[in-house]
């Protein structure tokens, strides 16, 4: 059973119906104690990395979140805003974020080579897959692709924690990994068959101990 969790901030309805689809068993849930019995979790997300912390406060859900995934380890996966609240702050606020990866959260910035990068970051871009993990084993694709709808992106601190990384502007990183807990920047909801196979690759769970 995955446990979707619902504090207000993501597209839950539409993860629900794609892992139905997939056949997977899910829930969605805003209960602590719901959260705490969780066999693997969905921490979603779309809008402002301050509104996300203030929700998950407000709702009482830090502290079973903390206690399933960094006590219990239970695997997590982050989606777009949900995985940048599990670095340690954002560019886009000033609230505290879960701090389970050693990362940071910025604005995409225009560069030399793109002095006019346009934000947010929307549409179908590749990822670069960096290292082996079980959730991007696909018929071979080593350059899968998503689909993204966001202005900040994650800075890792370190680089053994890519999993990916995708190029608007300048690399920037797609998809995360620490231990047990997952992220990745783009929807799988919204991105058809590539989204569908890493959902159902995450529902089967295979390689949940091995680190990547």
């Amino acid at each position: 059973m995955i446990t979707i969790v619902n504090y207000g901030m993501g597209n839950v309805g539409s993860i629900l119906n794609m892992l139905k689809k997939i056949g997977a068993k899910a829930e969605i849930t805003s209960d602590p104690e719901t959260i705490l019995q969780a066999q693997q979790l969905i921490l979603p997300g779309v809008g402002a990395f301050d509104n996300g912390m203030k929700n998950l406060q407000e709702m009482g859900l830090i502290e079973p979140l903390n206690e399933a995934v960094v006590q219990q380890g239970k695997p997590i996966l982050g989606l777009c805003l949900g995985m940048q609240l599990f670095t340690r702050s954002s560019e886009e606020g000033t609230r505290q974020g879960l701090g389970w990866i050693d990362a940071h959260t910025v604005r995409f910035k225009a560069t030399e080579n793109a002095p006019t990068l346009k934000v947010p970051h929307m549409g179908w871009n590749t990822i670069n897959i960096k290292r082996d993990n079980y959730i991007f084993r696909s018929a071979g694709v080593r350059e899968p692709r998503f689909y993204f709808a966001h202005s900040y992106h994650v800075v890792a601190h370190n680089q053994s924690d890519i999993l990916g990384e995708a190029v608007y502007g300048y690399p920037f990183v797609a998809a995360i990994q620490h231990e047990n807990i997952i992220g990745v920047q783009f929807h799988p909801e919204k991105s058809h068959s590539y989204g569908m196979s890493l959902l159902r690759n995450y529902a089967l769970g295979e390689g949940l101990a091995v680190a990547g």
